[in-house]
């Protein structure tokens, strides 16, 4: 999604282009809040599926969109779409043969920027998600801690629940590493990417 919204609005042949660029920075400035992003996911039927995780955080304007645009307008020039629309491509075409294959760096910013937002994410979770089938993984990692948390008065000897507080901080440091060591095992794969994809706009000396 965030590709298909950032590669049109890259194209300088796009009709109200800027009218559509304000609606997503509108966005960004003027947020619904809490209770009615919980109205609109219950009046669209998505509540306790995975598409209430899914859908709300599918496009991040500010983060992802606008870089990625950024990407298209600085990387694919425009006599690059001319030879091609010369040699009879459309914009499909164009888009699936030619600027998908270029933008290697970019996809691989975005995809590990997504990832790491869903894999981290507990709180959508939290508010839309009633069974437990559908938890993800933080959510699952939140309920073992909260299980296993014990209240000074439910013990009695001292050193049965120092044990027990040992066991507790030894549970929460291998979540930690549970929750972490999927995203460290994923990030030397697109590490050369992802410096060339996140300096695209800055300035270069």
């Amino acid at each position: 999604m965030t590709v298909l919204a950032a590669y049109p609005l890259s194209r300088k042949d796009l009709f109200g282009r800027n009218a559509y660029m304000f609606l997503f920075v509108f966005t960004l400035m003027f947020a619904g809040g809490l209770i009615p992003s919980y109205l609109l996911v219950k009046d669209l039927g998505l509540l306790n599926t995975r598409w209430a995780i899914l859908l709300p955080g599918a496009l991040m304007v500010w983060n992802m969109m606008i870089i990625t645009r950024t990407y298209f307008q600085t990387t694919i020039p425009d006599e690059l779409l001319e030879a091609a629309q010369l040699d009879g491509c459309n914009d499909f075409q164009f888009f699936g043969r030619v600027v998908l294959p270029l933008s290697g760096p970019i996809l691989a910013v975005i995809t590990l920027f997504y990832a790491v937002g869903h894999w981290n994410q507990f709180f959508n979770a939290l508010l839309y998600l009633k069974s437990q089938q559908l938890y993800p993984l933080q959510l699952v990692l939140r309920d073992i801690l909260i299980q296993n948390s014990v209240v000074a008065s439910m013990l009695m000897d001292v050193e049965d629940a120092a044990k027990r507080e040992g066991l507790r901080e030894l549970l929460k440091y291998s979540l930690i590493v549970v929750a972490t060591v999927p995203v460290l095992i994923v990030y030397p794969f697109v590490q050369r990417h992802f410096v060339k994809g996140m300096l695209i706009g800055s300035l270069k000396g």
